[in-house]
């Protein structure tokens, strides 16, 4: 039976706009055209997860426009767990307002609504967990009590303090940054990547094309992307989240966790949006197979 795989973050709408031109300040542009996609980086890993097959449990705080957004009708399809919701009555939904121009040039605005509430929130314990972005002191006091961590501080670096990202860590069991910000939580602890490696049991850097590495106090394990036609990469890093830890838990070893994850971020690249077109874990496997050869049975 698959273990309940807790994620703890956002839950947004992300609208995406295209645009004539950036504008700058008192100046207005032309829109081409704009859609509204469901996103938020925790909801994006509990769908991939549970559309794996997997078992998802959503922890994070919605607004009152939740279920007239239709997004709860969303994941309750998605066969997310929903219980550990916190419904936030006087706040809207976490919103994502990205503007891309013709020369691909981006800026975006971030609404945190009801995510605003995080801090005032109390956790319960749970079993496995992966705290995505989000506030800093409620993953804080999380990790303390939950039975595994797993942590992504993700963009949301910069508005941690030096002692909840050093009380997270500390209760950390893996670690996921892409190259950047991994380079900023040594900066921001003072601990060089030999001191973490030491400290934490697994670290898993992403390199955007180049792929990523998944460290060990002992070994590495280089993971290739699979080239396929990409629209979006928006969504790839949390489809490779939710495929590694989905075999992890399942048994599988960590080089195989590294393709897995890559092999479900392949699918999310393909299509706009971050939830559009995740994968089956038969469609995973096959695709797996024919880049990686044959999936390595459960331990």
């Amino acid at each position: 039976m698959d273990r309940v795989i807790s994620i703890v973050g956002h839950t947004a709408l992300d609208y995406i706009v295209d645009v004539e031109r950036i504008a700058g300040k008192n100046e207005s542009s032309p829109v081409i055209d704009y859609e509204e996609y469901p996103g938020g980086g925790a909801a994006n890993i509990a769908v991939a997860i549970a559309k794996l097959g997997g078992k998802s449990q959503l922890i994070s705080p919605v607004g009152s426009d939740f279920i007239s957004s239709g997004y709860e009708k969303l994941l309750t399809e998605a066969n997310v767990d929903l219980s550990r919701l916190y419904r936030i009555k006087d706040q809207k939904i976490s919103k994502a307002f990205i503007f891309t121009d013709r020369e691909d040039n981006q800026t975006t605005y971030f609404y945190w609504g009801a995510s605003s509430k995080f801090k005032e929130l109390e956790p319960e314990p749970v079993d496995f967990v992966h705290l995505a972005t989000a506030d800093s002191v409620y993953n804080a006091k999380l990790a303390q009590i939950a039975g595994f961590v797993s942590f992504d501080p993700g963009q949301d670096l910069v508005t941690y303090s030096k002692e909840n990202l050093e009380l997270i860590l500390a209760h950390t069991d893996i670690l996921f940054a892409n190259r950047h910000e991994i380079r900023r939580v040594s900066e921001m602890t003072g601990k060089s990547f030999s001191e973490l490696k030491a400290m934490i049991d697994i670290i898993v850097v992403t390199y955007d094309s180049k792929g990523s590495r998944i460290y060990t106090d002992n070994d590495e394990f280089l993971i290739p992307v699979i080239s396929v036609q990409a629209v979006d990469p928006t969504g790839a890093g949390d489809a490779y989240r939710a495929g590694f830890l989905l075999a992890l838990t399942r048994g599988y070893p960590l080089s195989t966790c590294g393709k897995i994850g890559s092999t479900v971020a392949s699918f999310a690249v393909q299509a706009q949006g971050c939830q559009t077109d995740l994968p089956t874990w038969e469609e995973m496997k096959a695709r797996y197979e024919a880049n990686f050869g044959r999936l390595e049975k459960e331990c």
